[in-house]
């Protein structure tokens, strides 16, 4: 039905961080580039802001803010459970943001569905040392420094019992069943360096901050993995 496609492009439109180009939306939704560029004037007509032109792409003007949409099943399953692993594997601020985030959710859905959202019968559990992440801020400290950009002076003990010292751009991190991992630039090796979050001994500001640089992005040090390729 075209009004649940008018819905759909919206949220594609929402989701993206760049103007999807009419072909691509018509490849997705299955129908032909002229009923995109239909679609778009009946959004537009009904005061959707939506900026852009045939050719050059499509996309929403920043701080929109559009209703959310109902879930099918699977993606209340996969929201539910993104959440619970957090909550599981995260530190004490992302619990409690993860659990707020549940809350805000359940909020706009239907009676229904907010009840089977919330009881939904999946459970994340953890084999992380949870003391360490609960007393030791290490994880708060990387995950504002990621977002602020902030190049640090960090001390590190590797498993042979090695201790380094390292200037670098922390660029990200990923969660394992037991660990997190923090991917980082070092300045010194000009290379990508995978660093235990739990082996970090001490965090100290280098005073300053630094610009993303292709090649040197957590994007780049994803796409040299052999499961990108």
């Amino acid at each position: 039905m075209r009004t649940v496609r008018l819905f759909l492009i919206l949220d594609r439109l929402r989701a993206a961080t760049a103007p999807l180009q009419a072909r691509l939306l018509a490849a997705t939704f299955e129908v032909s580039e002229r009923t995109i560029y239909r679609d778009i004037v009946t959004l537009q007509a009904i005061g959707a802001p939506i900026r852009g032109e045939a050719g050059v792409g499509y996309q929403l003007e920043p701080h929109f803010f559009l209703p959310p949409l109902s879930f099918d099943a699977d993606e209340m399953d996969a929201v539910r459970l993104g959440l619970r692993l957090t909550a599981a594997r995260g530190d004490e601020r992302l619990r409690s943001a993860a659990e707020r985030a549940a809350g805000k959710i359940a909020s706009v859905l239907q009676t229904r569905d907010h009840a089977d959202f919330m009881d939904a019968p999946y459970r994340a559990v953890s084999r992380m040392d949870r003391d360490r992440l609960d007393e030791n801020d290490t994880l708060v400290q990387l995950r504002s420094s990621i977002g602020r950009r902030s190049v640090l002076n960090l001390t590190y003990l590797d498993l042979n019992g090695c201790r380094s010292e390292r200037n670098c751009r922390p660029l990200g991190l990923t969660v394992f069943d037991e660990i997190w991992l923090l991917t980082i630039w070092c300045e010194l090796r000009q290379d990508f360096r995978n660093l235990r979050v739990d082996r970090i001994e001490q965090i100290g500001p280098a005073g300053r901050r630094f610009r993303q640089e292709s090649g040197k992005r957590f994007e780049d040090y994803l796409c040299q993995l052999p499961s990108a390729a």
